[in-house]
């Protein structure tokens, strides 16, 4: 039971270091790292301008 508790121990340890000073590749990007990347058209402030104005020239009223 020793030796058990002593191998889970020791394989902790090695993943908190591996995760500590390990890859840099295997680490996961901050938000300043990643950029912008990819919006969704909800959230994109040209796309839902752009509707507006389909909508001005169409001469349709926004719901609600």
């Amino acid at each position: 039971m020793l030796y058990l508790l002593a191998a889970v121990g020791a394989l902790t340890v090695a993943v908190l270091l591996w995760r500590a000073f390990g890859s840099q590749s295997a680490a996961v990007p901050t938000r300043r790292e990643r950029g912008r990347g990819v919006v969704a058209p909800d959230d994109d402030p040209e796309f839902l301008r752009g509707l507006d104005e389909r909508n001005k020239k169409a001469g349709d009223d926004p719901p609600g």
